[in-house]
């Protein structure tokens, strides 16, 4: 059975660990900790694996955010997956830091990323999981802080929840949507008394 592992991302030096190239930072510590390594190919950095009997490709598009429908496309129609059996992770705002959400569909909730993804694939329904990023910025001052870099005790904390991102990939790859939304959903640290739970998730900065 095969899987595509899609982690969302801004190509380029300026962009690499920031906030919003979260997705591409999961991505690559799944990699890593399977012992493979991305090749430049077609709309992006591709990697192929296997876990147990499941056929994983992982892709990190190398277009820029509002168009990584393309490599999605692409890449489940070469490899002939079906849409539940794609995985899109992904930044969000609306999440405390280091909080993760998995959903089987969904809007994009202003994500222009997702979007693109919904629009080429003509359908929302696909799974994706959401990583925190968390919103402590200033009205108006969103696109510097998905932009910006984790601080120095988000960096610290940063490996340890990415370590369980890559332990949701696996889980949703030998076990389903539903299991790892049952034993992932709920594993992340709730929001520091007093910070901001906006709704607002356009946290697409850079097209």
């Amino acid at each position: 059975m095969k899987y595509l592992i899609v982690g969302l991302g801004n190509i380029g030096d300026e962009y690499r660990g920031t906030r919003h190239n979260i997705g591409f930072m999961i991505l690559d510590a799944f990699a890593e900790a399977s012992n493979i390594s991305f090749t430049t190919d077609r709309y992006g950095d591709v990697a192929h694996m296997r876990l147990k009997n499941k056929l994983l490709t992982l892709v990190k598009p190398s277009t820029y955010m509002n168009l990584s429908g393309n490599a999605v496309r692409y890449w489940k129609e070469k490899e002939g997956i079906d849409n539940n059996h794609i995985l899109v992770l992904v930044d969000d705002i609306a999440l405390p830091f280091g909080a993760i959400r998995l959903k089987p569909s969904g809007s994009d909730a202003g994500h222009n990323g997702l979007k693109n993804i919904a629009q080429m694939l003509g359908s929302a329904a696909y799974p994706r999981l959401r990583f925190g990023i968390g919103n402590d910025f200033p009205r108006g001052c969103q696109i510097d802080y998905v932009l910006g870099r984790f601080t120095p005790a988000q960096r610290e904390e940063l490996p340890q929840r990415i370590e369980i991102a890559c332990d949701a990939i696996k889980a949703f790859c030998l076990s389903g949507i539903q299991f790892a939304m049952c034993n992932f959903n709920n594993n992340g640290p709730a929001p520091a008394k007093g910070t901001a739970t906006s709704k607002n998730t356009d946290n697409n900065a850079t097209d």
